[in-house]
């Protein structure tokens, strides 16, 4: 398995090797490469199985050195990069020939975020160059909010894992770009859209898309247990299993279901705060896939805030 610790010195000396490292970030845990470097990039596809028309990242520690590989930063997105970088949100830019192809997947645009982990943070400004991060799991499973999860999945083809402990937000970032003219939002995550609308006005927001899409993790299957995942009316949901007599868990949002054997649900936040909800998310769904049970029954949040979002992780889980 990968060491796991908190030596940025030796995460850089990996990196500057060419070679992949785990990293904490206030999203998501990231596996990281040199994204200038294409055959770094290209362990990143192979040790997540991911297919190359799903684009990568690109995390880097100041918008000044944004510049050094998109040509251009919008009015209307430089007015969100100063609000909300360093943190949660990333932007769709035109890139530089200095940025592999394999990065972007062909495209002529580039996602870039700058995140707000300390750790991390201060890994990239000792970097001289920035680091293609997707989420540090195998292609379409649940998203690492733990140096632990990374181990468990990627540990046998990595060394070394950066540790900074859980991740503030929980869900992956919020991906903004320009369309037409407009700002388009192409992944709902960690930045409600309404504190976007109050930045640069009313928003444009897509989709996600089946194949070849534009912009990083916008495939319809995605962050997906092992087990069945079925969406609906909880107490409709547990009555029709248990009258089935099939074996499940629950995810509850806030109710805790006391005719439940306790040890087969997870709530994810009793006070029904969706920023803890968020946190909560993705380990919970771990723990779930890790029960002896045959299927996991979930319930969507109030469509509303961070609730979006979660609800669109959840939606994509169910979507096998």
């Amino acid at each position: 398995m990968a060491e796991i610790g908190k030596d940025i010195s030796k995460a850089k000396q990996i990196l500057e090797a060419g070679k992949l490292v785990g990293i904490p970030t206030e999203t998501v845990y990231g596996l990281a490469g040199n994204a200038l470097n294409a055959d770094a990039v290209s362990k990143i596809f192979e040790t997540k199985n991911r297919p190359s028309f799903d684009p990568l990242i690109l995390h880097t520690s100041g918008i000044e050195r944004v510049l050094d590989f998109v040509k251009e930063i919008p009015e209307d997105l430089k007015i969100l990069a100063d609000s909300f970088w360093p943190g949660p949100l990333t932007l769709l830019l035109p890139r530089k020939s200095i940025v592999p192809d394999l990065v972007t997947s062909g495209l002529d645009t580039v996602a870039v975020r700058i995140p707000s982990h300390p750790l991390t943070k201060e890994l990239l400004t000792e970097l001289d160059f920035p680091l293609a991060a997707p989420s540090a799991n195998p292609f379409g499973y649940i998203s690492p909010t733990k140096a632990s999860h990374v181990n468990d999945q990627l540990g046998q083809k990595i060394s070394y894992i950066l540790d900074g402990g859980s991740c503030e937000v929980g869900l992956e970032s919020t991906i903004v770009g320009m369309e037409n003219g407009k700002v388009t939002v192409y992944r709902l995550g960690g930045i409600d859209l309404r504190l976007i609308e109050e930045k640069v006005g009313e928003i444009h927001q897509v989709a996600h898309s089946s194949s070849n899409p534009k912009a990083p993790g916008l495939l319809q299957s995605h962050y997906s247990p092992t087990k069945p995942f079925v969406l609906g009316d909880l107490p409709k949901l547990i009555e029709e299993y248990t009258d089935k007599g099939i074996d499940f868990a629950v995810m509850s949002f806030r109710d805790s279901f006391e005719e439940l054997d306790c040890k087969k649900i997870v709530i994810l936040s009793p006070q029904a705060d969706l920023h803890e909800a968020a946190k909560n998310l993705f380990a919970s769904m771990r723990i779930l896939d890790s029960m002896d049970v045959s299927v996991i029954l979930a319930e969507l949040m109030p469509e509303e805030g961070l609730g979006k979002a979660i609800n669109d992780r959840l939606r994509r889980a169910a979507a096998k």
